[in-house]
């Protein structure tokens, strides 16, 4: 995680948030960092993790990771993280037999507008469990990106019904984290907006307000 960022939104893995969903929006640059931010964090805070991962690889995620101080092979192996390779499962639920059950279960049918088989994977690997293993803070959801779920053909209802079902019968004991990469609102449409810029390093990154950019000055 990001110790300048924590900063600028007032937390740290200590006082992480419950029953909250965050919304990242990026246009015009990436916001990949934040994800990496956001799923460190809640690792080194102790949370029970379920990550949706649509656009990278496990690895990928596992050595930026690494950078910032979390093993995320460690915290699978641990049961801390639950995590939903999009990209590989995709192309291992066609070698699937048909009735055998899946997240992406969708990507078989002529209607794309099911996302039931996800949701319930999310259900199923945040739910508490009554045993020896040890006991998470509080569970999170991350999902990188939902916008994949729309290049795939999912209509932006059955996204938004997905998300809401989260929201609604999952959040009062979720600490829900949602990241879902589209383009951002205008101005006009934001209740509060601060703005800065800046500069991602190999294992940090600086923020500067708008115009205070070492580079600027």
């Amino acid at each position: 995680m990001f110790p300048e960022l924590n900063n600028l939104l007032n937390t740290t893995p200590d006082r992480a948030e419950q029953g909250k969903l965050t919304l990242l929006c990026d246009a015009k640059t990436d916001g990949s960092f934040l994800v990496h931010h956001f799923l460190s964090f809640y690792l080194k805070a102790n949370c029970k993790v379920c990550f949706v991962a649509l656009i990278q690889s496990f690895s990928h995620y596992n050595i930026v990771g690494q950078k910032l101080g979390v093993s995320l092979t460690a915290a699978r192996e641990r049961g801390q993280l639950v995590f939903l390779e999009g990209l590989k499962s995709s192309v291992d639920f066609f070698f699937r037999a048909q009735e055998e059950p899946h997240p992406l279960q969708f990507l078989r049918k002529a209607s794309t507008e099911d996302l039931q088989p996800l949701y319930e994977f999310v259900q199923e690997a945040l739910k508490p469990v009554d045993s020896g293993h040890a006991v998470w803070r509080c569970p999170v959801l991350l999902v990188d990106d939902l916008s994949v779920l729309l290049s795939l053909g999912v209509g932006p209802v059955a996204v938004l019904d997905f998300v809401q079902y989260c929201r609604a019968t999952v959040c009062w004991q979720l600490k829900l984290t949602i990241l879902w990469r589209r383009p951002a609102q205008s101005t006009a449409q934001r209740e509060r907006c601060l703005t800065y810029q800046y500069k991602i390093q190999d294992k940090s990154v600086s923020f500067f307000a708008r115009g205070m950019s070492p580079a600027v000055l």
